[in-house]
């Protein structure tokens, strides 16, 4: 079992006894069925549907004080700590930056023997792993109790990219992204049957239309991987982006009918100096069903 500290993410605290209440407002995930010892995936979004930022978030035990603690891309923590207190107003909340004295600890290839306070299984996907919120100072500490050996980061990464879970800012852009196409619908990361948040309409709109004409995907490739943000042609005319890469694997976004259409033509994936293939194509054609009106 392997364990990494993430350095790409931060922690933001909301307290109060508004707190739960004030988020289910917000998030695209049921806050109400949140507790401790466990994590959910979601996202804000703005009016128009599009992800500001994603996230996993777990609750605080009572006898630690209680709380959401919201683990995020340490990039976006400042900024969503500004707008969260931004949509506040008269609500009984405080929101902390504790970037500085807390950090995420990656757990995976295994279950934790112990399971420390503030523990939780990454819902994302299966076997991505679990998560630990710690001081980063107790990190080493930590892997040690649950049985970990502390890795290099990139170790977690091959590991990301091998389960299909996107990382904002390198597989899709902040602000630019609507939850479907970077697979939130299936990573349980959209609550659909709960009550209203920001960007709901368009999500659900999305969800029962069959609108969403791009997805990430899972690519192979031999010899040197695509750097980010290499286009993806199929004669010459571009039907996707790719994205992270580690291992001959990456994940790459795509118009689905495009390149289901190269795939039924039995046309080459190009990236760059190389040719890429779709790790599953079936996905590629299932997601096409889904999305067609």
């Amino acid at each position: 079992m392997d364990a990494t500290l993430l350095s790409d993410r931060g922690v933001i605290k909301l307290s109060g006894e508004d707190a739960k209440t004030f988020l289910n407002g917000l998030f695209t995930t049921d806050i109400t069925r949140l507790e401790p010892g466990a994590g959910r995936f979601g996202a804000l979004l703005t009016p128009q549907g599009k992800i500001v930022a994603d996230f996993l978030v777990t609750e605080v035990p009572e006898g630690h004080g209680g709380g959401v603690l919201i683990d995020c891309p340490k990039t976006l923590v400042q900024s969503l700590a500004t707008k969260l207190g931004f949509y506040k107003l008269r609500a009984r909340v405080t929101v902390e930056n504790l970037s500085d004295s807390f950090g995420v600890l990656a757990v995976w290839g295994g279950e934790p023997t112990v399971k420390p306070d503030l523990c939780f299984v990454d819902p994302r996907a299966e076997g991505l792993g679990w998560r630990i919120l710690i001081p980063p100072e107790l990190a080493a500490k930590a892997a040690a109790l649950v049985g970990a050996t502390m890795t290099d980061e990139s170790a977690y990464e091959a590991h990301r990219i091998a389960c299909g879970v996107p990382r904002g800012g390198v597989d899709f852009s902040y602000g630019d992204a609507f939850p479907h196409e970077t697979n939130m619908d299936r990573l349980h990361g959209i609550d659909f049957d709960k009550g209203c948040y920001v960007g709901q309409e368009v999500v659900s709109r999305m969800q029962h239309r069959g609108t969403a004409r791009t997805r990430t995907v899972r690519v192979a490739f031999d010899g040197a991987a695509p750097d980010a943000n290499t286009p993806i042609l199929a004669n010459d005319k571009q039907v996707g982006t790719m994205g992270s890469s580690a291992n001959n694997s990456g994940l790459a976004t795509v118009r689905i009918d495009k390149v289901s259409d190269a795939l039924d033509g039995g046309t080459p994936l190009i990236a760059g100096n190389g040719t890429i293939r779709l790790a599953d194509p079936d996905a590629v054609r299932g997601f096409q069903k889904k999305t067609v009106a």
